[in-house]
C-alpha cells in the first residue's frame, strides 16, 4: 500500500494490525472440542487478550449450549459473564440417539450481520463451515473477517472467505492456563529412630557382667544376676 504523501509501503503485517473495533464470536461448544484435541485448558482471559491485540474491543460473545443443572456449568458462565464475556446460551436437546446438543450457529449468524456497522473486524471462533455464507455477506458489507479455529475441524470453505486464518494450533502457548503445580513427597530430614535408652548405672552394670558371663558361667549365675539386679 503506497500514501499519497510518500512511498511508504506497508508490510501485510502492519495492514492486517489495523483492525479498527473488533467483534469476537466464539462457538463454545467448537472450541471446547478442539481444546480437548490439543490437549490443553483454554484461560479465556488470555485468550479474550490474545483475540483483541490491543485493538479497541467492541463485544465479545460467547454462544454455548446449557444444562441448568449442572452447577459447575452455571458458575463457569457466572465467571464468563463477569470477565468480559457476553454469554448467548440455549438450552441443550436430547436427541435420539441419547446425547445432547444445541446448535447456535443462527445466533451466530444473525449478530454478525446485525451488528454490522458497529465493528470493523469479526473475529469467528469457530471451524463451521455452515457459518461460510454468513462471514461472506459479513465481508460484501464492508467488515473483515478473521476465523480461528483447529485447522484438522475446519471446514475449507470457512477459510476461503475469510481475511485471515489462525490456526489454534500455532497460539495453543499462548491461550492456555498454566499447567497447575504438582506436590512430591518429601520425607522429613534426618532420622525419625527415637534415640536408644540408657539405663540406670546399676542395671548398666549387671548388663555388663551378663555379657562378660554369657557363654562362660553356668545359666544358674546369670539367673542370680537378674535376682541382684531386681533386689
Amino acid at each position: 500500500m503506497v500514501t499519497s504523501s510518500s512511498s511508504v509501503i506497508y508490510t501485510p503485517e502492519q495492514v492486517l494490525q489495523n483492525r479498527g473495533r473488533v467483534a469476537i464470536f466464539i462457538d463454545g461448544s467448537n472450541l471446547f472440542y478442539a481444546a480437548l484435541q490439543l490437549g490443553i485448558e483454554i484461560d479465556y482471559s488470555k485468550l479474550l487478550c490474545y483475540l483483541t491485540q490491543g485493538s479497541r474491543l467492541f463485544r465479545s460473545f460467547f454462544y454455548t449450549g446449557v444444562d441448568p443443572t449442572n452447577e459447575k456449568q452455571q458458575g463457569f458462565l457466572l465467571w464468563m459473564r463477569r470477565n468480559g464475556y457476553r454469554v448467548v446460551a440455549k438450552e441443550l436437546v436430547q436427541l435420539p440417539d441419547g446425547s445432547k446438543k444445541a446448535n447456535l450457529d443462527v445466533e451466530i449468524a444473525v449478530d454478525m450481520m446485525a451488528l454490522v456497522g458497529c465493528y470493523d473486524t469479526a473475529i469467528l471462533v469457530s471451524g463451521d463451515g455452515d457459518l461460510a455464507y454468513a462471514v461472506d455477506a459479513v465481508s460484501y458489507r464492508g467488515a473483515r473477517v478473521e476465523v480461528v479455529s483447529l485447522r484438522s475441524m475446519t471446514s475449507d470453505s470457512l477459510i476461503n472467505v475469510a481475511d485471515r486464518y489462525i490456526d489454534l494450533e500455532s497460539i495453543r502457548e499462548e491461550i492456555q492456563k498454566a499447567p497447575r503445580p504438582t506436590y512430591t513427597y518429601r520425607p522429613v530430614t534426618g532420622s525419625l529412630t527415637p534415640p536408644p535408652i540408657v539405663p540406670p548405672h546399676w542395671q548398666q552394670d549387671t548388663a555388663a557382667r551378663k555379657d562378660e558371663a554369657a557363654g562362660n558361667e553356668s545359666p544358674e549365675t546369670l539367673e542370680n544376676l537378674d535376682n541382684n539386679a531386681s533386689a
